[in-house]
């Protein structure tokens, strides 16, 4: 087969988090009861005019700016016009001529390689309401009718599926540490069109835009580059490329495949025309500096901070600024006096695990960094071994309790030297046969030493220090 290249590019809608939607009073809450969250605005009923929050104004602006965007002069809207029952007004409130953002840039990493992502534009619009399909009817629900949504639109600039997600996910991130949306895919709160051609490997002629709409998770967005990839070539590759139009296809999940929806229809279809019933606004430049000033910390910022200033190493940071709650939890766990490197370590081989396990969420954990700090803190210093605080770990969890109820002298760790030496002296006192046998060569013996220690102090003997002293006996 010939060698192609791919050209994808991505158009992101995100829900954005506000108390109310972008152009009405209803409540702005996922909710899985119908038609709860609604008012007039979002019905279209005669007479309604549109209000804009300036909270989703704000937050649109914050992900401009962090995606070196080009802000614009004057705040407006546009009417994005078409039929379909969803879209109750028969327009969509959008920005076509004068995006919050245009012409911006943001650089990712992509398996261990940096690229750099061109942004065309990123605006503010209204999101349609849901259609719910049954065997006999279609029903529709009007509680997504008129939530903010902010659409990315990138360059055609990724070459591959890794590419793409590697976009999605630091988007995703920066968007939850900037309290811009949730993001949360399991709620429906990101879907994508992915626009993907093939080209000759030399060739610098773009090939035939083929757009998959709304792909709603991001392992459905993977396999639906790579599927539409072959596909393409495939048709190249035999002669029957005049076979690949511009079209809309659906991914279809159970298949693995891309289907045919219809053929691309273009702006122009759409007849925009500027939003009668939203004033102009003049977007001030201190309000700008402002909301500069509040972006806090982003992901990546966090990553380099945990590889220089805690010595993290690379794929730990990555794992904790995968979801901004594991983040903050390691920080309030280090501020409050944990070692950096052991918080680092139950978080990830832990509490993470045990997250997933039992299907819960940080916000849900029982165990707070300041639990967390005694636990590591106790540890660390020999009060308790490594044994007795997965151990003390874990009951905290089951009985709802403070580590403290757990921590007593009964089970304290024995750390005292002298104590744990004389232990030992009595235990080889009795064993001479086995001692004889370590010095002819039997060396795993050592560990039978180390287990009689631990059986005769029911495992509270400090293992480092029982090893330590017994090779010093063992070889003099």
């Amino acid at each position: 087969m010939n060698k192609y290249k791919a050209v994808i590019g991505l158009e992101m809608h995100c829900e954005m988090k506000s108390k109310t939607k972008v152009f009405s009073n209803a409540l702005n809450n996922y909710s899985e009861i119908p038609n709860v969250n609604v008012s007039p605005i979002d019905m279209a009923f005669p007479g309604i005019l549109p209000r804009i929050n300036k909270e989703c104004v704000k937050k649109a602006l914050m992900a401009s700016i962090i995606l070196n965007c080009k802000q614009p002069e004057y705040l407006e809207f546009d009417r994005k016009n078409y039929y379909y029952p969803d879209l109750p007004k028969g327009y969509q409130i959008t920005q076509m001529h004068s995006p919050i953002g245009v012409s911006g840039k943001i650089t990712i990493d992509c398996n261990g390689y940096e690229k750099e992502v061109l942004i065309h534009d990123i605006h503010l619009e209204e999101d349609a309401a849901s259609l719910d399909h049954y065997d006999d009817a279609t029903l529709i629900d009007y509680n997504r009718c008129g939530v903010p949504l902010l659409e990315l639109v990138t360059e055609p600039c990724f070459s591959n599926a890794d590419e793409a997600i590697a976009f999605l996910e630091t988007i995703k991130r920066i968007y939850q540490y900037c309290d811009i949306s949730e993001a949360d895919t399991r709620k429906g709160q990101i879907r994508c069109d992915v626009n993907v051609s093939i080209m000759d490997e030399n060739s610098t002629t773009l090939g035939t835009k083929v757009e998959m709409k709304n792909v709603n998770s991001f392992s459905n967005i993977y396999d639906c580059i790579n599927y539409e990839i072959k596909r393409q070539s495939e048709l190249k590759a035999s002669g029957r490329y005049d076979e690949v139009i511009q079209e809309t296809r659906r991914y279809d999940e159970e298949s693995g495949t891309t289907i045919r929806m219809r053929e691309k229809v273009e702006a122009i279809d759409y007849k925009y025309f500027i939003e009668p019933n939203i004033p102009k606004y003049k977007i001030n430049k201190d309000w700008l500096e402002k909301i500069k000033l509040a972006i806090p910390m982003l992901p990546k910022e966090r990553k380099e901070k945990y590889i220089n200033e805690y010595k993290l190493s690379e794929y730990d940071a990555n794992i904790i600024i995968k979801e901004k709650d594991y983040a903050d939890y390691f920080e309030e766990t280090v501020q409050i006096g944990a070692d950096a490197k052991s918080a680092a370590n139950w978080l990830i081989v832990n509490i993470i695990g045990y997250l997933s396990k039992n299907d819960e969420t940080l916000k849900d954990f029982y165990l707070k960094p300041q639990m967390l700090q005694e636990i590591i803190s106790a540890q660390n210093s020999g009060q308790i071994s490594s044994k007795q605080a997965k151990e003390i770990f874990i009951k905290c969890l089951e009985e709802k309790k403070h580590p403290k109820e757990f921590m007593n002298k009964e089970n304290a760790q024995i750390s005292d030297k002298d104590k744990i030496s004389e232990i030992i002296t009595v235990i080889l006192e009795n064993n001479p046969e086995q001692i004889t046998a370590y010095k002819n060569g039997k060396t795993n013996l050592f560990d039978y030493f180390v287990g009689q220690v631990m059986k005769e102090t029911k495992g509270k003997a400090n293992p480092v220090i029982t090893k330590e002293i017994l090779k010093n006996k063992l070889d003099n």
